[in-house]
């Protein structure tokens, strides 16, 4: 009596698409099995693609039959396609079933392997199916792709967008908050080259952001928070980036500039941002006593916590951060620019905004000129092709070339266009930044923690000392003392009030 194992398998898109059902086949496989006198051992259920037969159950079930060879000499299933949609793996498959002395029969397209012309018949079952996943797949991306080149994002939504379907049917990205907000802040953050990339993460995990390090980088590599779509090469096409249907989130310019920051263009600069607010000193004091730097940290007393800056050795000093900070923002009240450093302040600004403008109307010209060039070449291309002077292949190659090519030169040239507008009124930028110098503890206080600890770094290029009561005297850094009158140098010597 032949005893055999029935093998049902249908993916979760054929049941959609063509009603595949699992319990059909299971039907027809008994009632094959109750006609035919064959014993049935085992039933074996699979939801997965047949492209590959790197499937769970299957999988389980060929280590069986390895296992208990001789327990089974018959493996049935409905058709071909149950079986395999792969005919280089189905081949090799039949052969190790065929080894163990088990034999694989469609019984909707029975074949008799022994017979030599029945080979050309399982070529056909087991192609067909292969060719149409294949005639399916290139559908698909040709889909796609075509998608992508109408500027429409395709795939799960990235962070700070949502997939959202129109009533037409047409799918498509919309902005989702607060991680939309959020993303905005790490590129503005990041445009401003002060902090890496690192520290940012950090900070932006604290304000909520759920990302590995390897997938933060990739999503601020992506065009798509710009407006535009990455259509990848494609054949004789090469990648370009299509203007995107959704909302963009930053600029255009704003992301250029940070992919320069990343491709290590500008120099970052800045302390960790990593730092809380009652402990805005830290990293910039050291010990009265052993000269080390002090730490900070808080400590439950009986109703809140206490934060204190602290040595780690053994000379025991140790300071309320409360006093340290108001005793630092009392000194910088003190602080004002040295006399006659307006009128110089401002003339640098205007020397400065005129530099600046030659320097942005040369660069304008000049990507200006290469777009046009970038025409003009396409222009004698398309000539040649109508003249038959070059084939049809090599005028793609051309276009597409040039098109990208001009795609990357309009979006500097729309940088450079927003560059020219930040600096067209540079008077109240610099009343504002004159406010700012003179009232040097208000800015400090206004300032959010990573502002504060900037400033500090930038007025003081060592650390300072503070013994209880007032801070020693602090040498300022070169250019703040271009800023501010040379009594300042001794400024910090503020008593406690």
């Amino acid at each position: 009596m032949k005893i055999a194992d029935l093998y049902i398998r249908v993916s979760t898109d054929e049941q959609a698409e063509k009603g595949y059902s699992l319990r059909s086949q299971q039907d027809i496989l008994r009632r094959y099995c109750e006609l035919n006198g064959i014993k049935i051992r085992q039933t074996v259920i699979e939801d997965y693609s047949a492209k590959t037969f790197n499937r769970p159950a299957w999988k389980k079930l060929a280590v069986h039959l390895k296992k208990h060879k001789g327990k089974t000499n018959l493996l049935l299933f409905t058709k071909w396609d149950r079986f395999s949609r792969n005919t280089s793996d189905a081949y090799q498959t039949i052969a190790m079933l065929n080894k163990i002395g088990i034999e694989p029969q469609a019984i909707e397209q029975p074949l008799d392997l022994s017979v030599p012309e029945n080979k050309m018949m399982l070529a056909v079952y087991l192609t067909t199916p292969e060719i149409e996943n294949d005639r399916r797949g290139l559908s698909t991306k040709a889909g796609i792709r075509q998608a992508k080149k109408e500027g429409r994002w395709t795939g799960k939504a990235p962070l700070g967008y949502i997939n959202k379907t129109a009533e037409t049917g047409k799918k498509y990205i919309a902005i989702k908050e607060p991680e939309a907000s959020l993303m905005k802040w790490i590129f503005e953050e990041l445009a401003t080259g002060t902090f890496s990339g690192e520290q940012i993460l950090y900070s932006a995990r604290r304000k909520g952001l759920k990302c590995s390090m390897n997938n933060f980088y990739t999503i601020i590599r992506n065009p798509v928070y710009c407006g535009k779509v990455i259509v990848p090469r494609f054949k004789n096409e090469e990648t370009f980036l299509a203007q995107g249907l959704h909302e963009p989130l930053i600029s255009e310019s704003m992301f250029l500039g940070v992919q320069e920051i990343l491709n290590g263009r500008r120099k970052e600069l800045g302390q960790p941002i990593s730092t809380p607010e009652a402990l805005v000193m830290r990293g910039f004091l050291k010990c009265i006593k052993c000269h080390r730097s002090l730490s900070g940290s808080s400590s439950k007393g009986k109703n809140r916590y206490f934060t204190y800056y602290h040595c780690t050795s053994a000379c025991g000093v140790r300071f309320r951060s409360e006093q340290v900070n108001t005793a630092f923002q009392h000194g910088l009240s003190q602080f004002s620019v040295s006399k006659g450093f307006d009128e110089i302040f401002s003339q640098s600004v205007a020397d400065a905004y005129q530099n600046q403008v030659g320097s942005v109307l040369e660069e304008r010209n000049l990507l200006v000129k290469q777009i046009q060039e970038m025409n003009q070449k396409m222009e004698r291309a398309r000539s040649l092709l109508i003249h038959d002077e070059i084939e049809a292949a090599d005028f793609r190659i051309i276009k597409t070339s040039c098109n990208e090519k001009a795609t990357i030169l309009q979006l500097k040239l729309k940088a450079i266009n927003d560059k020219n507008k930040a600096v067209l009124n540079a008077k109240p930028i610099m009343e504002k930044a004159l406010s700012k110098l003179n009232h040097l503890n208000l800015f400090f206080k206004d300032s959010s923690v990573e502002g504060k600890r900037y400033l500090i770094s930038c007025l003081f290029p060592e650390k300072l000392e503070y013994d209880g009561n007032q801070y020693k005297v602090a040498q300022l850094s070169e250019i703040a003392k271009y800023i501010y009158s040379s009594m300042h140098r001794e400024i910090l010597r503020t008593q406690k009030e």
